[in-house]
């Protein structure tokens, strides 16, 4: 089981580790043994790269389309959230307006 804390790596040392795998020939696990990464972590950061570039599998998102996703399940969350409140107060106003 893994840690309970998360190490956060910069965006310019995960660009540089992405450009180390990309450069050397060496597999993602060789380097990221190299860098002290988990070799997951690395294999993830060059795959958003690859997508970002257009190069990904078909249908997998890009960091902006991600971005953007998050965004709107916030919005949405937020909306949701509004109408509830919204269908509550109508009730009570409802009762109220009933006595």
């Amino acid at each position: 089981m893994g840690s309970k804390y998360t190490k956060r790596y910069s965006e310019e040392y995960k660009r540089d580790a992405i450009a180390l795998v990309n450069s050397s020939g060496r597999t993602v696990t060789e380097v990221a043994r190299e860098l002290g990464v988990s070799p997951e972590s690395l294999r993830n950061w060059v795959r958003r790269e690859q997508a970002d570039r257009g190069e990904g599998t078909p249908g997998e998102l890009t960091s902006a389309e991600r971005e953007e996703l998050e965004q709107l399940r916030r919005q949405n969350r937020e909306q949701q959230q509004t109408i509830e409140i919204l269908k509550k107060a109508t009730a009570f106003f409802v009762k109220e307006s009933d006595r």
